[in-house]
C-alpha cells in the first residue's frame, strides 16, 4: 500500500476520533452547565473528514440529533464526501 494512502487513512481515523470526541466532550459540557464547543467547531471537523465520527457521536451520546443542521448536515457532508472520492477515482482511471 502506498505510503500516501497509509497517510490519507491515519489522517481520517484521526479526525473522525476527534469529531466524536468532540461530540461526547460537548455533550459532557452541556450536562454540567460548562462553555460549550460552538457548533460551528463540530460542523468544521465533520468538514474535514470526521462525518463518519461525527454521526457515531451523535448516536452514541444522543448530542445534537434534534438540530437539522446536525441530523440533515453531517450525514449530507457524508454524502458529499464519498462523492468526492468516487470523483477522484473516475478522474485518475482507477
Amino acid at each position: 500500500m502506498p505510503k500516501y494512502v497509509i497517510a490519507i487513512l491515519v489522517y481520517l481515523a484521526a479526525v473522525n476520533f476527534a469529531t466524536m470526541f468532540l461530540m461526547g466532550d460537548d455533550k459532557r459540557r452541556a450536562k454540567r452547565g460548562l462553555c460549550r464547543i460552538p457548533e460551528r467547531t463540530l460542523l468544521l471537523f465533520a468538514v474535514a473528514g470526521g462525518s463518519v465520527g461525527g454521526m457515531i457521536g451523535m448516536s452514541v451520546f444522543h448530542h445534537k440529533t434534534k438540530h437539522p443542521k446536525f441530523f440533515i448536515g453531517i450525514p449530507a457532508i457524508l454524502i458529499a464526501e464519498i462523492a468526492v472520492v468516487i470523483g477522484i477515482l473516475r478522474w485518475t482511471g482507477r
